[in-house]
This record gives C-alpha cells, structure tokens and sequence, in this order.
C-alpha cells in the first residue's frame, strides 16, 4: 500500500546526501555543479503534457488547495457505491443504545454528556460529515510538500520555470486527492463511529454510528447486536464527553500534526528520476497517479523533528484511547456480560492494524502504537485506583499534567508523582501545578545559597519541600 507519500519507518542516511545544510533539496535533482536549462525543459514539458490529460473531463479537474477535495470526494463516492437510507428501526435502535450508554457512563466519570444529538449515518453521511476535519489533517502535510516544489528549485531555475510550478502544484494537488479519496472511500465502509480513528471527525456535539458497518462487525462475534450496539455508542459517548469538555484537546491534536507537517523534507532526485520514465499519454486516468505513488518517489524522509512530533501525537491519542477503554469498561463491566469480550476484540483490532489506523498512517503518516494504548488504559485504571475517579479526570485540566510517552512505561512513578499526600492535590489542577513550579524554583534558590556557604557540601535532600 502507498502512504500519501508517508514512510514512518527509518530513513537510510545516504539519501541525505543531496541536501544543503538548511535541509532544502539542492538542485532538484541537478546536483550541486548548477542546474541543466535543457533537462528542466524537458521535466516541466513532462509534467505539462501530463496536466493536460489529467484536467480533462472525468479527472476531477482544477483545485484550489494543496489538495484536490473534489477529486477526492468523487473518488470516494465511487468506490462506496451505491447505499441505502438508514431505515427508522435501526435509526431508533441507535438512539436508544446512546442515550443509555450515556446513562451509565454519569457513574464512572466526571465529565458530563458532550452530544446534543445523535445520528445514524451511511457511509456517505461520514464522508460528507468528516470531510472538513479531514482537510485540517492534511492540508498542513500537503502544503509543506507543495511548498517544495518551488522551494527545491535553485533561483535560476524558478525563474524560468514560470508559471509551470503552479502546473506542478495542481499535479500534487490531484495526486494528493486521489490517494485521500481512496482512503476515504475504504475506510467509510468499515469504520463504527465518528470516532474510530481516535479523534472526533464529525461535527462537534454530534455522537454518531453507523448501523450498516456495525452489524458487519458483529457477523462471528457471540454477542448479540444490540449489546455490541450499546458497547460501540458508549465508547463513542466517551470520546465525545472528552474532546467535549476538554477544549484543548481537539487544537492540540491539530497543532501537533502541523508540528510534523513543518520538518518534512523531499527526496528531490527521487521525483525527477520518476518524472524521466512517465509516459504522458497514460496519465488521462486520476488512478495512474496511485502508481507513481507506489513507486516511492513522493515519500518524504523523516526528520528528527517530526520523530518528535510522532512521539508526542501518538502518546496523546494513546491517552485518550486509554482514558475511553477504562471508562467504558467501569461503566459496562457489571451491566454488559460481553463488555470483557468486546473490549479485547476492539484491542484486538487495532493491533492488527485495524483499517481506522491504516488509513491515518496513510493519511497523516502517523501509526498508534497498540502498546502504549493498552499502557496507557492500565495507567489510568491504576490512576482511578489510587487517585479516585475525580484525580483520574482531572489530569484533562491542563495539558502539563498529561503522562508524557515515559510515563506510559512506569505507570506508578507517575501515579506516586501525582498522589503525593492524597488526591487533595487534584481540587485545583492548576493551582496544583503552580505549587510545583514554586517549589522547584525554592529547590534551586536553597540549592545555590548551600553551595555558596558550604563550598559544595552536601545538602539535605528534600528539605526545600
């Protein structure tokens, strides 16, 4: 499978080796002795030729944006085919299973109900009700690259290139939205909820399911419908209690893929020996493009920047797929004889690669690890423990109080930070965390004044608390 020109994995150092200091690719291709007029020419004659067949009827034509939308849209809807209205017993069968999930879950925590309203979708109500959020994930991915396209060109060979670039850039656009609208188009048959991904795709307030893919899901499984009915629209209700009334959350997620989109950088060398090989006349079809991904030659390297970004994404979408496993589970585990069962299959499905993490690896290059979402479910299990179910919510106060990726690996060197005296520290999270600035700020006042008098003695640790 291509990955949006996505490669999580490694990469090989050698293919460095054309990159400035800066990190922008030198030459496009044409090394560091200066650029070819003539072989450039050629490139953007290619490129030209291959525009040309793509803009005709049928392949999705112009776009504004980094991203084709409506060739993705078009795309999509193809593959999905054609559906049928949700028919008013299964649509009342949802509403029923939402409204006494969130019955139960005002037990086991703190957060109240975050929907107003709940829906049951197609597999079309989820690409028209998702598409928006979508286009936050990746148009930062696919600016960034776009914006390589000119950046990658010496001066000299911008200036000539003219207004071919903005050619360029419609290329990437529909190649981008030809891989988008293959995804979307897969994953809107398979997944369960609104928030199978992890994050909340749909518009806010709106707990939505879709009755179709469920009853799939619940083919071979020993629980009858209506139960995993009610399991899937409680974690659903979960998901949304929390990205509800956690505003930061959603912008946090945002903001960190957009930390990953910035250290992009491109194999230029890769894209031109691509372009060398393509046969303009076979381009009239957008599902070409899916093959010149294929070949790698859009695949960015990865940076320790984005490594970074990765790490911090994958941990806050593993604490939030922890915090909703645990939640669900105290609030169904003595109401639901297969809340147990179904929770290890859902498990299951995302170490396997369920499709929902597939398609963001594809999408945004990003794969959750299912070993620090189960660390993170028996870190905050542990936390509700020891802290209570109030401490355990109030961790969401403030992003500085979240468990870092560390913390997913000692579990209880976190929890014994946080308990401290009792779970009193957990009233005022904020307070809470000013407490601790101010003490560490004491610590290193009371550190220097006993170097200075005792000509680096020993200090009495602790004693500053």
């Amino acid at each position: 499978m291509s990955n949006f020109g996505f490669n999580s994995s490694d990469e090989d150092p050698d293919k460095k080796k054309d990159q400035g200091g800066d990190g922008t690719p030198g030459g496009f291709g044409f090394g560091g002795e200066g650029f070819d007029p003539a072989a450039l020419g050629q490139m953007l004659t290619q490129f030209g030729q291959m525009l040309s067949g793509m803009g005709a009827p049928g392949a999705g034509g112009a776009s504004a944006g980094p991203v084709n939308y409506d060739l993705a849209k078009q795309l999509a809807r193809q593959q999905i085919g054609n559906v049928s209205p949700i028919g008013a017993g299964k649509a009342e069968a949802v509403s029923e299973a939402a409204h006494l999930a969130e019955l139960w879950l005002d037990g086991a925590t703190t957060l109240p109900a975050g929907a107003s309203k709940t829906a049951a979708w197609t597999p079309v109500d989820w690409l028209d009700n998702t598409i928006d959020t979508w286009k936050r994930l990746c148009d930062p991915v696919a600016e960034q690259i776009s914006g390589m396209w000119t950046a990658g060109l010496p001066a000299e060979a911008q200036q000539m290139a003219g207004p071919m670039m903005g050619m360029l850039t419609q290329m990437g656009g529909m190649a981008f939205g030809s891989q988008l609208g293959q995804a979307l188009g897969q994953l809107s048959k398979e997944v369960l909820t609104s928030t199978d991904i992890g994050i909340p795709l749909g518009p806010s307030g709106v707990s939505a399911l879709l009755p179709e893919s469920i009853a799939a899901f619940t083919e071979g499984l020993e629980q009858p419908e209506r139960e995993v009915l009610v399991f899937l629209a409680a974690r659903e209700a979960a998901h949304q209690r929390l990205y509800s009334h956690v505003p930061w959350l959603r912008q946090r997620v945002l903001a960190t893929v957009e930390e990953y989109a910035r250290g992009i950088r491109m194999d230029f060398s890769a894209i031109e020996e691509a372009a060398a090989g393509l046969d303009p006349a076979s381009l009239t079809d957008p599902s070409k493009i899916e093959e010149i991904l294929q070949q790698g030659a859009f695949e960015p390297q990865t940076t320790p920047e984005q490594k970074q970004a990765l790490e911090r994404l994958e941990t806050l979408l593993a604490l939030v797929e922890g915090w909703v496993e645990t939640v669900v589970a105290e609030a169904l585990g003595d109401r639901l004889p297969g809340a147990g069962a179904l929770g290890e299959t859902i498990r299951r499905r995302r170490a396997s690669g369920g499709p929902a993490e597939q398609t963001f690896a594809t999408l945004v290059g990003l794969e959750l690890r299912p070993r620090k979402v189960r660390e993170a479910g028996e870190l905050w299990r542990r936390l509700s423990a020891a802290a209570g179910v109030d401490g355990r919510d109030g961790v969401w106060e403030h992003p500085d109080l979240l468990p870092v990726s560390a913390d997913l690996d000692d579990p209880a060197g976190f929890i014994d930070g946080i308990v401290g005296g009792g779970t009193s520290s957990f009233d005022d999270p904020i307070a809470q965390l000013e407490a601790t600035e101010a003490q560490e700020r004491s610590e290193r006042e009371a550190g220097e004044n006993e170097d200075g008098e005792n000509d680096g003695g020993t200090k009495d640790s602790g004693s500053a608390g």
